[in-house]
């Protein structure tokens, strides 16, 4: 045996002996000391945990593409014939958008750098990877890309001509050559979506949005340039995820113009701007339609169905209205992107388990597990799943939220709680997997996810309760989130703590001068707190958005009454401000503000400012270090009283 063969064999036995010790000694295995907790990796572990999701798959079914930040950003992966992920892209600070053409040879792939979010549009070879450069505007934001049905060009939305409207262009793949052909100033402009190509390749459907509560439908004739309006109301609506039929005049889409202002399959017919809602018992009433499309043949119809924010996927053959098995997978299911052999790439994750890629055929029953996601060496037995609760706000409004408890929690232990508000608002905190959650959990934390008014998923009035002059009612929700927590002994005052990103960095500086009291520390991720001055200087395409849902500039005295900025001298909560330089929607200003404002009065403020990040942090070294404060910040703050009580 050679010198290294030694060495490698002794190094074996070194390693090997306590694990057959402890066996016989019946001392407790690794995984139990591991199960209780007593050995726990550090966060930046955790953030290594990766995650993949469905990008594109071919319709001859030989190509599946996904996207994963395993290499530490945002990539596009090809699959190869023997299962192997082929990297395609190397973009230093990852990708924003992958689309693939009709044939598969192509894809169009969205990029910005820094985080402000100004994709430029490239050109890629999905064999091998090759990158063509197909726009280099400066400060202009591109998107919403969509293939012509013959692959010769590509749709896709642009703010180029002022900064503020999303016009539509079309551009010649061999030429580079581009055209406005949809929209004008003072007509219709502002933001401007490409929600549907027919399936002659005729005709687009456009969504143009005038707030995140309500948009209008166009028709645009590809051939002649003419375009019509397809709906008719005089108030707010959400025409979703519509799709022109083959016979070129039907439309199905989902559509919250009920009674109940819930997200519902429905159709329409060109010419005629009447809904109609399809009731044949396929999808339950009681929920949402996130999502809903068809496969290219038009063999199935695939809805994306939102269960008090589980997501569940249902499929059918639209022509018999027959319902097919979704796939046998217990969490989170989303996708179902069909080739014309009947199978289907789905995504898969749930609270203990990170996204990954099957590919399912509802016929054969076939399932297989196409991507695997790493865990860098963590047990998945260590996760733990939240409980779904309600309890009643101020006015007696049920509010949702969830809940999770360390694997180790005695009941009516108070322990250290984080509650964590949700960006948008018009968006909702869903169950997926989070590896910050789970670390939190491990290390003793409780955290409660809460859903207030003005969150998305629970029908169009929920979601209007907290518009323009309603906004503190949804701090009030907070509020009695805390309540909640305390009353049913889950945590007690000086070990609470709150955090949030984007609007709901807004909500904790908003919850820490309304309520001063309430909290030991906060975490403010990309948060508001001046909505004149953010209105002021968001990009131009976000302001009359914006403005329709916190209240316009013109409303001075209102904006200054809900900015947390004009109370900070109420501030007593030790807190930690995070931002990106490049942030194109929160301006890293609101930053700068409360961190002076806090400093100039005494109290006790942290902060971590990215240069090359924008709406959040999205390189994995910077992840890391924005988490690793984190954790250090509320370790400092809300496990004082358990250090305090060892000491005595």
């Amino acid at each position: 045996m050679n010198r290294n063969a030694l060495i490698t064999a002794t190094m074996l036995l070194i390693l090997l002996a306590p694990l057959s010790l402890m066996g016989q000694t019946g001392e407790e295995e690794p995984a139990s000391l591991l199960s209780k907790g007593e050995y726990i990796p550090d966060i930046a572990t955790f953030l290594n945990i990766g995650g993949n999701s469905p990008a594109g798959y071919s319709w001859d079914g030989e190509s599946v593409f996904f996207r994963s930040s395993m290499s530490g950003a945002s990539q596009i992966y090809r699959i190869t014939e023997d299962g192997w992920p082929y990297q395609l892209t190397t973009f230093d600070d990852g990708i924003d958008f992958f689309v693939l053409s009709y044939g598969g040879a192509m894809g169009v792939i969205g990029a910005s750098i820094g985080g402000s979010e100004q994709s430029q549009l490239y050109l890629m070879d999905t064999r091998t990877g090759r990158v063509l450069q197909l726009t280099s505007f400066e400060d202009v934001q591109t998107g919403s890309v969509t293939w012509a049905t013959d692959d010769r060009s590509i749709f896709y939305r642009s703010n180029q001509e002022n900064g503020r409207d999303f016009f539509i262009y079309r551009m010649d793949i061999a030429t580079g050559e581009d055209k406005k052909i949809f929209g004008e100033e003072g007509g219709v402009g502002g933001y401007n979506y490409i929600a549907d190509i027919s399936h002659d390749g005729t005709k687009l459907i456009i969504a143009n949005y005038t707030s995140n509560a309500n948009n209008e439908l166009y028709l645009l004739d590809l051939e002649t340039g003419q375009y019509q309006k397809l709906n008719d109301d005089d108030h707010d609506v959400m025409h979703d995820s519509p799709t022109l039929m083959p016979d070129s005049k039907t439309i199905w889409l989902t559509c919250n113009d009920n009674k109940d202002g819930i997200q519902r399959l429905a159709t329409m017919t060109i010419g005629d701007p009447k809904i109609n809602f399809v009731d044949d018992g396929w999808i339950d009433p009681r929920w949402e339609i996130d999502g809903m499309h068809f496969s290219r043949d038009f063999r199935y119809q695939i809805a994306e169905v939102n269960e008090h924010g589980y997501m569940r996927l249902k499929m059918r053959e639209f022509e018999t209205r027959k319902e097919v098995p979704a796939p046998p997978l217990d969490g989170i299911l989303g996708g179902g992107m069909f080739d014309q052999h009947g199978s289907c790439l789905v995504s898969f994750t749930g609270p203990t388990r990170a996204p990954d890629v099957w590919k399912w055929n509802p016929q054969t029953l076939e399932l297989r597990q196409l991507t695997f996601s790493i865990y860098a060496g963590i047990d998945r037995n260590l996760f733990r799943e939240p409980e779904l609760v309600r309890f009643k706000s101020f006015d007696g409004l049920e509010i949702p939220a969830f809940l999770y408890l360390p694997p180790d929690y005695e009941q009516g232990k108070p322990i250290p709680f984080i509650v964590h508000a949700h960006g948008g608002p018009e968006s909702q905190f869903k169950p997926y997997f989070l590896r910050n959650v789970q670390y939190l959990m491990l290390n003793g934390y409780g955290i409660f996810a809460v859903n207030p008014r003005g969150s998305s998923g629970y029908g169009r009035d929920y979601m209007n309760l907290d518009n323009y002059k309603l906004r503190k009612n949804s701090l009030k929700d907070y509020k009695a989130s805390v309540d909640w927590l305390l009353e049913n002994g889950y945590t007690k005052p000086g070990m609470i703590g709150i955090r949030g990103g984007s609007y709901g960095g807004y909500v904790v500086a908003g919850m820490i001068t309304e309520y001063p009291d309430l909290f030991a520390a906060a975490i403010d991720i990309v948060g508001i707190v001046n909505f004149k001055t953010f209105l002021e200087n968001t990009k131009p395409y976000r302001r009359h958005l914006r403005e329709a849902e916190y209240g316009p500039l013109t409303d001075p005295e209102h904006l200054k009454n809900i900015s947390p900025i004009h109370k900070a001298h109420l501030i007593k909560t030790p807190l930690l401000v995070v931002h990106g330089e490049n942030d194109p929607r929160v301006p890293v200003d609101e930053a700068r503000q409360i961190l002076a404002a806090v400093a100039a009065n005494g109290g006790i403020v942290d902060s971590l400012i990215f240069r090359d990040e924008g709406h959040g942090s999205g390189k994995r070294v910077n992840t890391i270090k924005e988490y690793r404060k984190q954790v250090e910040f509320f370790d400092r703050h809300l496990k004082l009283l358990d250090v305090d009580k060892k000491s005595n």
